[in-house]
């Protein structure tokens, strides 16, 4: 249980880290959502409290994104939340009651008329580790009735707003997809549908030579046979998810692109007290979407996380071959049966093993990991010994035979 302890990862590069993976969500500042709001009645009925809340915390500013309470408010200054006392520890903070607390005595919202003498929160934290927001209850009496049940189903309630806000993510970026199509679908409809409109016009004059006739003809025969290929085009693309996604390259080195996954998972190594050895064989350069590949690192890294027990060793490997570059992710963990590796890769894969710690797999992960991979002319794929005997899975992408110039 916890008070007031500081993160260990509270510096400026787990911050800024922290905020990006918040942002990503589209959650800050948003309107109601209903589930969201039937979460935060759990919790009230749960704790027979007096309010109830789901909060998010951005670079200055707490937002509520439900509140049950009868404190009006939908966004607070950090400073003035306890959301951000409570997000200073992995563990759910309990505040029996806040007046024997001198370091939250001060605050306006404890120290108001009815003001409140009762706390507690689990906090959201993803996969990677970073606490962005809390689930909490409050009351306007001091409470020491709390049950361990009670704050569990509260840890529950925490873990199913971050479910929550990857079903958002997962479905906006498949929209956005399909906007895409639309969008450009429409800018390429434009000029042949502006051509068809002046050919009809001047038909409909009458005025028109046979010569002329025919060479109209032949010129509306290609309009339509242009908008066919494009509508064409745009079937293939929809078949074919890789053609909606637009990369930005940029060269990077290969070192740098492991070392910031290894950062992004430092909390969430330490609390399964895992050990990650990283061998870099390589001080090569590799041309990039950088966004695109750290997604592919950290989701192999964080599935080899989630598949190896207390205490294990992790191993990220990177080599060169030929003109590749080669990243292996070992572990001893659970391991693939020859079924489960037909069926990596694929959408909503349902595999033999399931998560150590019970952590979250929505079975996309790796069909994403495929996606980018050959979308950066790359290749990946996996192998194990079998059940329990670990397993590796590797990426390989073009090498870029040259160090980049500088100044």
């Amino acid at each position: 249980m916890s008070k007031f302890s500081k993160p260990s990862d509270n510096t400026t590069e787990y911050e800024l880290q922290r905020l990006n993976k918040l942002r990503r969500y589209d959650i800050i500042d948003s309107p109601p959502e209903l589930l969201f709001d039937l979460i935060a009645e759990i919790a009230k009925t749960t704790f027979k409290a007096s309010g109830s809340f789901i909060s998010f915390i951005d670079e200055a500013k707490v937002y509520f994104k439900a509140n049950t309470s009868p404190i009006p408010v939908s966004v607070l200054e950090k400073e003035d939340s306890l959301c951000e006392v409570a997000s200073q520890a992995t563990e759910i903070t309990l505040i029996e009651d806040t007046h024997s607390y001198p370091e939250i005595s001060n605050n306006a919202y404890v120290k108001m008329d009815n003001g409140i003498r009762f706390y507690a929160a689990a906090p959201i934290i993803t996969m990677e580790g970073f606490i962005i927001g809390t689930v909490s209850v409050i009351d306007e009496k001091p409470r020491h009735d709390i049950e361990q049940d009670q704050l569990l189903i509260l840890k529950w309630l925490a873990r199913i707003t971050l479910e929550k806000l990857e079903s958002r993510l997962i479905n906006r970026i498949s929209v956005r997809a399909y906007d895409d199509r639309l969008h450009r679908l429409a800018h390429d409809m434009k000029n042949p549908a502006t051509s068809l409109i002046a050919y009809g016009q001047l038909l409909d004059k009458g005025l028109l030579s046979q010569e002329k006739l025919v060479s109209l003809g032949k010129k509306i025969e290609q309009t339509g046979r242009n908008i066919e290929q494009t509508m064409n085009n745009l079937l293939n693309e929809a078949k074919n998810e890789n053609a909606s996604i637009d990369l930005r390259f940029e060269t990077v080195e290969v070192i740098d692109l492991i070392n910031a996954a290894a950062a992004t998972f430092d909390s969430t190594l330490k609390e399964k007290q895992q050990t990650l050895k990283i061998s870099c064989q390589t001080d090569g350069y590799i041309q990039v979407d950088q966004e695109r590949i750290n997604d592919v690192l950290n989701n192999l890294l964080s599935n080899a996380i989630k598949y190896s027990h207390e205490g294990a060793t992790i191993e990220i490997i990177c080599s060169e071959e030929a003109n590749s570059i080669i990243f292996e992710f070992k572990d001893n963990g659970l391991g693939l049966t020859r079924e489960d590796i037909t069926k990596l890769f694929t959408k909503f894969a349902k595999l033999s093993s399931v998560p150590t710690a019970k952590e979250r797999s929505n079975g996309i992960g790796l069909y994403i990991v495929k996606t980018l991979v050959q979308l950066h002319g790359g290749k990946v794929w996996a192998s194990s010994a079998g059940k329990n005997l670990g397993s590796s899975f590797f990426i390989s992408l073009p090498k870029q035979e040259s160090s980049p110039i500088t100044n």
